[in-house]
């Protein structure tokens, strides 16, 4: 892995070379060994978070852990092309609009004890700016190379926050092109349905069940490339205890073997 400014990043992309980077600020990485037609991302993978707003942070690491989604980035990262954010959604958030990408509050409870300078702000959305220039330039590639791409945006839930029975894994469709892409997200959900996981967890997907996919980076790319079909797939914590802080990597371990064959299959099928 190279430190890579965004310019080099995108200069690498425009020409179609393969490389493996980390932004000089260390807030996100990405991978590409080959230009294939899709893209795995783990935008909320991240967790790192500014020493100089920690004093400022009313919520604690295990709260912060507990909103994010660890290990979504060991799910996907065999796959050829991939993106992730290395710092935590409490500092700015890469699912948000800039405007609101920098909570005031969150899950009901104030985020700073002291409003944030016009300093400390600019940093964190100037972090923002670069991943989705980044985001650009590689979709835009993707679509010239391909007839149609595909971005599995890969995401977790807490479940036990939720006072019925839900799915192991949710799509949230309602900001893509449901009738055009009606085929690629069913058998998207009937391919996640199918998987074998450890420790007698049954794996059930739905449709727009627990959310419904009005995430910004979907709309973003949604918005911008009328080719490429975002999938905001969300996995159940069920590869965790999210009350105690435990990770469970057996479960981990086998929902990235499960990907590394569906992902490569379903993209296939969709992107030929």
């Amino acid at each position: 892995m190279i430190k890579a400014s965004v310019a080099e990043i995108i200069n690498k992309i425009e020409k179609g070379e393969c490389f493996n980077a980390v932004s000089p600020d260390y807030s996100f990485i990405i991978k590409i060994d080959r230009y294939v037609p899709y893209v795995c991302a783990a935008i909320h993978n991240g967790n790192q978070f500014r020493k100089s707003l920690e004093k400022k942070c009313l919520h604690t690491a295990y709260e912060r852990w507990y909103e994010e989604d660890p290990e979504t980035l060991n799910m996907v990262k065999t796959h050829p092309i991939v993106i992730s954010g290395c710092d935590s959604r409490f500092e700015y958030d890469l699912n948000r609009a800039p405007e609101d990408a920098i909570y005031t509050d969150a899950w009901g409870k104030k985020l700073w004890k002291e409003p944030l300078h016009d300093d400390e702000r600019k940093e964190s959305l100037n972090k923002h700016e670069s991943f989705y220039k980044v985001v650009h330039a590689l979709i835009k590639k993707l679509e010239s190379m391909h007839k149609t791409c595909l971005v599995y945006d890969m995401h977790s839930y807490n479940w036990k926050r939720w006072e019925r029975e839900v799915p192991t894994w949710n799509l949230g469709t309602k900001n893509v092109d449901e009738s055009r892409f009606a085929s690629a997200i069913n058998d998207w959900k009937n391919s996640l349905s199918q998987m074998k996981l450890p420790n007698n967890i049954k794996s059930t997907a739905a449709i727009n069940d627990t959310f419904q996919g009005n995430g910004y980076f979907l709309k973003y790319i949604t918005k911008n490339f009328k080719n490429t079909l975002v999938l905001a797939t969300e996995v159940k914590k069920i590869y965790c205890d999210e009350l105690e802080e435990i990770v469970f990597p057996e479960v981990v371990d086998a929902i990235e073997q499960e990907l590394s064959t569906r992902i490569q299959r379903h993209a296939k099928k969709y992107s030929s």
